[in-house]
This record gives C-alpha cells, sequence and structure tokens, in this order.
C-alpha cells in the first residue's frame, strides 16, 4: 500500500556489469533509446577519482587521479533519471511513487544498454533509499525511530549521532545471499544527503525543499548482492524484487508505529 506522506526523498537502483571501454562510442545511441521513452535531458560529467592500480611485489603502487565521465539522462521535468559509466548504470528519482514504478525502470535501461553494447554479465545489483523524518511542531525524533536508534543521551545538548547496522540476507534467485546496511543519522541542520549518494541533475520534491535548519533523522537503507549473474532480465526482475523486501523489512522494523499512522 502507498503511503500518502512517505518519507523517501531520494532512491536509487544500481547494476554493475562488465567494463565497456570504448563506452563513449555508444553513448549517443543509448540516450535516444531512453529519449523515446521520456529521458529527454542529457549530459556529460566529469569526475575526479583517486584509483590504487595495484600492488608491485609486495608494495602498494601510488594512487593515481583519474578523470571519469558519467553520462546523466534524466527526465524533462527533473525528477528521475539515468546515470551511466562505462561499467555501471543507475536509475535515480526524487520523486519516487512506489516500488512498482521504480523497480521497472532500472530493467529498462539496462535492456538499452544492453541492446546497443551487448553486456556480457552483471557484477553488482543494489537499492539505496533515503528517508526523512521530520517531525511536526510538537514532536521530535524519537516519536518516529524505535528505541536505540537515537544515539547515546546524558543531558548534554547533541549535534548529531549515526548508528549503523550491517546484516547478512536471504535473496534470490541470481545470488542467495546479499549484504544489507542500515543508517540512521540524527541531526539538527539542514535535510542533505550523504557526500556519496548526490542527485545529479534531478530536483527534490517540495515538501522536502526545506530551507531551514531542524532536527531530524535520515534513514539511509543499502541493500546490494555482487557476483558474476547472467543478463537474463526476468531473473534481474526477481532479484531487484528481493533486494526491496529487504529494505521495507528494515524500514518497518526501524519505525515506530506513530511514524506509520502519521506518514500513512
Amino acid at each position: 500500500m502507498k503511503m500518502t506522506k512517505a518519507p523517501v526523498y531520494y532512491a536509487l537502483a544500481q547494476a554493475q556489469f562488465n567494463p565497456v571501454a570504448a563506452m563513449a562510442k555508444y553513448v549517443d545511441e543509448i540516450q535516444d533509446i531512453l529519449r523515446r521513452e521520456g529521458y529527454t535531458l542529457f549530459e556529460s560529467q566529469e569526475i575526479t577519482q583517486l584509483q590504487f592500480a595495484g600492488f608491485a611485489g609486495q608494495v602498494p603502487t601510488k594512487p593515481e587521479l583519474m578523470q571519469v565521465t558519467n553520462w546523466i539522462i534524466s527526465k524533462s521535468d527533473r525528477t528521475a533519471g539515468f546515470i551511466l559509466s562505462s561499467s555501471s548504470l543507475a536509475f535515480h528519482t526524487t520523486h519516487y511513487e512506489t516500488r512498482n514504478e521504480f523497480l521497472p525502470e532500472l530493467v529498462q535501461g539496462l535492456q538499452a544498454v544492453h541492446k546497443v553494447v551487448s553486456l556480457e554479465h552483471i557484477a553488482r545489483l543494489g537499492l539505496r533509499y533515503l528517508d526523512a523524518v521530520i517531525p511536526g511542531e510538537g514532536e521530535t525524533v524519537s516519536q518516529y525511530l524505535a528505541g536505540g536508534l537515537q544515539g547515546v543521551s546524558f543531558g548534554a545538548k547533541q549535534r548529531y549521532s549515526m548508528s549503523e547496522s550491517v546484516f547478512e540476507t536471504e535473496t534470490g534467485p541470481l545470488v542467495k545471499s546479499g549484504t544489507l546496511v542500515a543508517r540512521i543519522y540524527c541531526a539538527t541542520a539542514l535535510l542533505g544527503y550523504p557526500p556519496d549518494l548526490i542527485p545529479h541533475g534531478l530536483q527534490p520534491m517540495s515538501r522536502f525543499q526545506i530551507n531551514d535548519v531542524a532536527s531530524h533523522a535520515v534513514m539511509d537503507a543499502d541493500h546490494f548482492v555482487e557476483g558474476t549473474m547472467p543478463i537474463d532480465f526476468e531473473q534481474i526482475k526477481q532479484q531487484m524484487a528481493s533486494l526491496h523486501a529487504g529494505i521495507k523489512q528494515s524500514f518497518e522494523a526501524t519505525i515506530t508505529p506513530h511514524a506509520e499512522e502519521v506518514w500513512r
């Protein structure tokens, strides 16, 4: 059942695949397929990454700065889009509805990439959700989060807190064991994003455009599987649904009945 005031303010689904060194040569054709599906905005993005090449004998080689290109393919209203690199495709949105609208988009994007470059395998599938816990007037964050998730309290004014739990999960059908990382950030600050998760090219939903410092929490759930997976789109769909089921269980274990009532 869809929550009428769902706290999801950013969601991302990602697939990593065998590297395609010549991806730049194929981007125009991939973009044209997605353009006809409604993703009409297109831009490239240069990112500097620190890379360790490996070891020379027993001595690690010096790290090198490398320029990596991502291609951003988004809807004209900037509510959702794709991030393509030479070895991955992500679908992300700041206007999440339900899994029924969200999960098929990554598969659709993967089908477009595979049609053009003929992928050999998938190496990683993952889902990540950010939920904003923003108390109403007269409420506190503690009313929304299950016990023990607000950090240590002993009378002093808390600036921020973070908790992290890592779980081994049962998934399927392509990979039977997954990893779920559940983090809770509590702070009195502007609502933001983790430094490794920026919604490039997208606009936030209006109710999450908060320009004032306020006490809030962010629920950050990351569920993924790794391994050599065949290009079987029906099984990829099932694997993504399995990952979503784990995210849902984590969400339900994190919130209180009060939160469920408010967001319902």
